[in-house]
């Protein structure tokens, strides 16, 4: 029975990455050339719902809190905050290979797949055990252990079927160019792996401009880039992707209750977009990374199952401590309300854009009978929907485009419009359920008599004729925002 689910779900992942691509949300990278692995192109749709999660990110972090304010920094930075940091010692993964398959994986995530069969199977307390058996050897660096614990759980190599295995080695996901015209008088920098260093190391120029007062926070949404042993799963793991964090700096000894409350906050907002509860859940981390006092994970139910789309992390002051020791530059704030000079405890929120691209995607994927009717569609919160309404006119004659086309340019510079005439009006809709466009509307002969026009629920498939003069007030509503914000 658990076999034949995980064909069932890998099928389903096959069909989304098969949508994306026809539908114009994700391609393969540089496939004219038979692509580059684990990494992605987005389409026409996709740019716009990644650009819509992003900015719905941004507004909840800077508009709905008013002690969180933006920054972007750069890509590249001086390589002694990679060493401040302790991503040139220790931002590494384990690495096994397979001696049958020659196949190369992550030794910790073979081990976490190996929990997760075992917790499908009903056997949640072995499955707690395993995990937590990985995290003791983790921790104390005993590759030795991992590799031991891989042959005694019998985790068996998916392509050879052995448990032929290499030694545990650790990998290093940083990727190093150099800066300087010239070879020989060039130094090593690296992309940075993360954007939070960024935010580190610019705290107190943003606290002074700012004016801002702890508790505050720093947002930031950028690019990142990791070697990635095995990058797979589509766009969820991938070497270059995008991330959306915000550390939010707090007075020590508070931390905990910062910790809890922004733990809470970043659940309340995944289910306003509309996340099942029955498809979310939370993840106390058995092995702390070296900066952290606390973390969790906020994971979905994806077709290959719950993994991490976000993480709530206490960093205490691990990474402004670092900085003001490699830097010799003083990163205390003074607090007037208690009168002293401290370095400030850090509390982090941290997204995978792409990651929540695809939870989205995954969430969004419809496939129904209805009357005898199969019928596939993307159900998008239209406040993140690509595109808001498509405007049809029925026919391409008697003065219905001109008019279609008086409604687009009414609404286009508030809402992306698309403008369809080609192709009966059923294929037409189904065309735009299949890029999860919330509203249809069509302009027919009863439009040039009285100025009204149906519009077609994406959802429901119902019906309603409606004055053109309420389609800007009835789009503005249902798309806003604020009906996400509503329910955080």
């Amino acid at each position: 029975m658990a076999k034949q689910e995980q064909t069932q779900e890998i099928a389903q992942l096959k069909d989304i990455i098969a949508h994306a691509k026809e539908y114009g949300f994700v391609y393969p990278s540089s496939e004219i050339y038979d692509g580059l692995q684990a990494v992605y192109d987005y389409g026409a749709y996709g740019v716009e719902l990644k650009n819509n999660l992003k900015r719905l990110w941004w507004e909840t972090m800077t508009r709905l809190n008013d002690n969180v304010v933006g920054i972007d920094s750069s890509i590249f930075m001086h390589p002694t905050t990679w060493k401040a940091s302790g991503h040139v010692d220790s931002f590494n993964d384990p690495m096994i290979d397979n001696k049958d398959s020659k196949k190369r994986y992550r030794a910790d995530v073979l081990i976490e797949e190996k929990a997760a069969r075992l917790e499908k199977e009903g056997k949640l307390e072995e499955a707690q055990q395993l995990l937590a058996a990985m995290g003791r050897l983790l921790e104390a660096e005993d590759l030795a252990g991992v590799r031991d614990l891989i042959i005694n759980e019998e985790i068996n190599c998916p392509i050879s079927g052995t448990s032929n295995w290499t030694e545990v080695r650790q990998f290093n996901l940083m990727f190093s160019t150099q800066v300087g015209s010239v070879a020989e008088d060039s130094s090593t920098i690296y992309l940075r792996p993360e954007t939070a260093q960024g935010i580190f190391v610019n705290f107190l120029n943003v606290q002074k401009t700012a004016r801002m007062k702890v508790p505050f926070g720093i947002a930031q949404i950028g690019k990142a880039f990791r070697n990635e042993i095995v990058a797979r799963q589509f766009i969820f793991r991938m070497r270059e992707f995008e991330q959306m964090e915000m550390q939010f700096f707090v007075r020590p000894g508070s931390e905990m209750e910062w910790y809890q409350q922004w733990a809470e906050a970043r659940v309340k907002w995944h289910k306003a977009l509309g996340i099942p509860e029955s498809k979310i859940r939370t993840h106390d981390h058995e092995k702390l990374a070296h900066y952290a006092n606390a973390a969790m994970d906020i994971e979905y139910d994806f077709p290959f199952g719950f993994k991490e789309v976000e993480g709530i992390h206490s960093r205490t002051d691990f990474d402004l401590k670092q900085h003001q020791e490699f830097s010799k530059k003083k990163q205390q704030y003074f607090d007037p309300e208690v009168n002293q000079n401290y370095i400030p405890y850090v509390i982090e929120t941290s997204i995978g854009a792409d990651r929540l691209f695809l939870m989205t995607l995954c969430n969004a994927f419809v496939e129904e009978e209805k009357d005898g009717k199969s019928r596939t569609y993307l159900k998008f919160h239209p406040a993140i929907a690509p595109v808001k309404a498509a405007i049809l006119p029925l026919t391409k004659k008697d003065g219905l485009p001109e008019k279609a086309k008086e409604i687009v340019d009414a609404l286009k510079y508030d809402f992306n419009i698309i403008y369809e005439e080609a192709a009966s009006i059923g294929k037409r809709y189904t065309r735009q359920d299949l890029i999860g466009t919330p509203f249809c509307i069509a302009v027919d002969h009863q439009t040039l008599e009285d100025n009204t026009v149906t519009i077609r629920h994406r959802d429901t498939t119902e019906q309603e004729r409606v004055a053109i003069s309420e389609l800007h007030g009835k789009l503005g509503e249902a798309c806003s925002f604020r009906r996400v914000f509503e329910r955080i």
